[in-house]
C-alpha cells in the first residue's frame, strides 16, 4: 500500500475508480505513442487497420500494383507542388507528399466546406490529434504516403490544416473526371 492508504482499506467503489483510471491511462498512453511515430515519419505504423468509409470524395485505397503515384511536395512557402491534381474517377492513386520545409506540414483531402471547418478546429485546438486515411502529417524533410481511390467525379480540394497555414494558401484542387469526361479527353 501506499503511504497515503497505509493502514486504511479501500472501498470497492474506490477500487473500481483506480482501476478504471488505470485502464484509460494505458489506452492513452498507447494511443499517443503510436500517434507520434506517424508525426516523425509521415507514415501510419504497419499494424494499422486501416478504415475504408466512403467519403464524397472517395475512400481509402489498396496499394496494389498498377497503382499510379503522384508527388507533391509541401514548403514553408506555404505552397504544394503541384497544387492541381486530375485524376479519373474510379483510380486508386498513390499520393507521396514530400515536406521540403523546415515545419511540420499536413496534406488532408476533402471538401472545401470540410476543410474549412477542420481548419477552424486545428486553430482552436493546435494539438489536436487525428489519423484518418486521407490525411498525413508529415514532419520536416520527411515523405508521407496516402492511397485514395477516387471513385466520385468532381472537383475536391486539400490542404494543409495546421493553424495558419491553410489560411497562409497552402491549398490545392483535385479533378476527378467521370468516366466519360475522362474518355471524351483522350480521343
Amino acid at each position: 500500500m501506499t503511504s497515503w492508504t497505509k493502514g486504511k482499506a479501500l472501498r470497492p467503489t474506490t477500487k473500481k475508480v483506480f482501476s478504471v483510471a488505470a485502464c484509460a491511462l494505458a489506452l492513452v498512453a498507447t494511443n499517443a505513442l503510436a500517434h507520434g511515430d506517424e508525426h516523425k515519419t509521415g507514415h501510419k505504423p504497419a499494424s494499422t487497420q486501416v478504415v475504408k468509409e466512403q467519403k464524397p470524395w472517395g475512400i481509402a485505397g489498396d496499394a496494389t500494383a498498377g497503382v499510379r503515384t503522384i508527388r507533391v511536395s509541401m514548403n514553408d512557402q506555404m505552397r504544394f507542388i503541384p497544387d492541381r491534381l486530375s485524376i479519373k474517377e474510379g483510380e486508386t492513386v498513390r499520393l507521396v507528399v514530400k515536406n521540403d520545409g523546415q515545419l511540420m506540414h499536413e496534406f488532408v483531402i476533402g471538401t472545401k466546406k470540410e476543410l474549412d471547418e477542420h481548419a477552424a478546429l486545428m486553430k482552436k485546438f493546435p494539438n489536436m490529434e487525428h489519423d484518418e486515411p486521407y490525411m498525413v502529417h508529415v514532419a520536416p524533410g520527411g515523405t508521407g504516403e496516402i492511397v485514395w481511390t477516387f471513385n466520385r467525379a468532381g472537383d475536391f480540394d486539400f490542404g494543409c490544416l495546421i493553424a495558419g497555414h491553410y489560411e497562409a494558401g497552402m491549398v490545392g484542387k483535385i479533378k476527378v473526371n467521370s468516366g466519360a469526361t475522362a474518355a471524351r479527353q483522350s480521343q
